[in-house]
This record gives structure tokens, C-alpha cells and sequence, in this order.
């Protein structure tokens, strides 16, 4: 469906799909459409323009901090937010219930629910957790 909920095609299941795909989605369109959001509770893929991919806030849960315990405040980072993402910069605000909110200097592509974002400074880890829906 499109982002004001509009259906748009029938799909196999939200497991064949990834945020940021723009290839086999098996509907056609103008312009070309992306998955913007996969909905496991109402089995939804979300579709949309290339513009509504990009994000610059998201939060992180489960947080594993590699030098302290729980990092005395906020912090300046190179945030990785997938495997073969090349990093940017980012501003992180860690909480005591093992979250912490990811502030991207600059809008950043497809940031995807599941997903694992590492913190770096330099060559040393700082930590990560799992990206929030």
C-alpha cells in the first residue's frame, strides 16, 4: 500500500521485502516507488518515493556500551547502521533503560527496523544496539 493506505498490489509475505527495495515489488507506477516500512502485525509492505527513505533520528534498544557501563552522556560518533553502510557522523544520547536515540548529522537512506547500528570512534567500538521500529 502507499503511505495514505491506499492498496496498491497483493504480495507472498513482508518476509521477501527489505527497506529501500525498489526492484520486484510487482506493482507499476509512474515513478518509481521504494519499501518505506514492513508491518508484521498487519502483514503490510508500505511503498513510497525515494524522499521518504531518508531519516535522521531513530532510537536503538538493548545497547551493549563496550568502554563504561552506561556512557556518562552524550557523545559524537560514527554510527554504522547496517553491515556495509560506510558510517556517519552522528550525535548519541544514551538512557539508563538500555536505549539511546541516534541523531544523523545528515539525513541517512534507508535506516531499517532489526537492523544492527554500531558505534565508532575512529578505530575503536563503542558500542551499538538494534534498530527500533
Amino acid at each position: 500500500m502507499d503511505t495514505d493506505g491506499k492498496v496498491l498490489g497483493r504480495h507472498d509475505g513482508i518476509e521477501f521485502y527489505t527497506i529501500g527495495q525498489r526492484r520486484g515489488l510487482g506493482i507499476s507506477s509512474p515513478r518509481p516507488l521504494y519499501v518505506l516500512e514492513l508491518d508484521p502485525a498487519t502483514n503490510r509492505v508500505v511503498v513510497g518515493e525515494e524522499d521518504r527513505l531518508s531519516r535522521t533520528g531513530f532510537t536503538v534498544d538493548s545497547c551493549n556500551w563496550i568502554p563504561w557501563d552506561l556512557p556518562p552522556g552524550d557523545f559524537e560518533c560514527t554510527a554504522k547502521i547496517r553491515y556495509n553502510h560506510p558510517g556517519a557522523a552522528a550525535t548519541v544520547t544514551p538512557r539508563p533503560d538500555g536505549t539511546a536515540t541516534v541523531r544523523m548529522h545528515e539525513p541517512a537512506r534507508a535506516v531499517t527496523p532489526g537492523q544492527a547500528c554500531v558505534f565508532y570512534q575512529e578505530d575503536l567500538v563503542l558500542g551499538g544496539g538494534w534498530i527500533r521500529r
